[in-house]
């Protein structure tokens, strides 16, 4: 008997192994082809010819792929400020933190590009996810927004918009690392070098002084 979603696109509580192994493996094919082909471009027939299961299998689960995206987006909102954390910790250098920043970001990349691309796509066609965007980006751009503020106090970035710095540096930060992991294939990337690549022109950006 299939196991309905829940009405507000939450998948119900699974009671047995098999069912959650089914979902498990549901979400590990959309992942699959959504880095591949983009969540717009998506079909639910895609995600099961990848999933090795039928398309009304999927439907036992989510009652879209925007609901179960929508899942996705909570988690990794969730995820992204919990890395957000490394980058506020006290007794950094501006190098080191510019550093745990652009690591932040990058791994969040790395671990969730599916979730990045279908939340930043759906965001232009979709009010919600539009929101779910803004607030996943606000988090870096708060913080970036922040640390030009200070460095204003010390004679850095004279005349700048400390706001308008912060978007620019996360949507660089966002396109870099789109360009970057949807291309590659596993093994093929630098990781330390995409981080310190990052890291060089966040810490320029804000802390280069003239003639340096």
């Amino acid at each position: 008997m299939p196991i309905a979603a829940a009405s507000n696109g939450r998948p119900a509580e699974f009671p047995t192994h098999r069912g959650r192994q089914t979902q498990a493996a549901i979400d590990a094919a959309a992942r699959t082809v959504i880095a591949r082909k983009g969540i717009l471009a998506t079909t639910i027939a895609d995600i099961a010819a990848e999933a090795g299961r039928s398309s009304a299998s999927f439907y036992n689960y989510y009652d879209s792929k925007e609901a179960m995206v929508r899942q996705w987006a909570l988690r990794f909102r969730d995820e992204a400020n919990e890395r957000a954390r490394s980058v506020t910790g006290h007794g950094l250098s501006n190098r080191e933190r510019a550093h745990e920043a652009a690591a932040a970001h990058w791994h969040t990349y790395r671990n969730r590009l599916a979730e990045v691309i279908s939340v930043s796509q759906l965001a232009m066609v979709n009010d919600d996810f539009a929101q779910y965007w803004a607030e996943i980006c606000d988090i870096p751009i708060s913080f970036i927004a922040e640390t030009v503020r200070r460095a204003q106090t010390k004679g850095y970035c004279p005349g700048d918009d400390p706001q308008l710095i912060a978007e620019a540096i996360v949507a660089m930060f966002n396109q870099f690392c789109y360009i970057q992991l949807s291309r590659s294939t596993d093994g093929e990337l630098d990781d330390q070098a995409c981080i310190q690549t990052l890291a060089n022109i966040y810490y320029r950006a804000i802390f280069a002084t003239e003639g340096h």
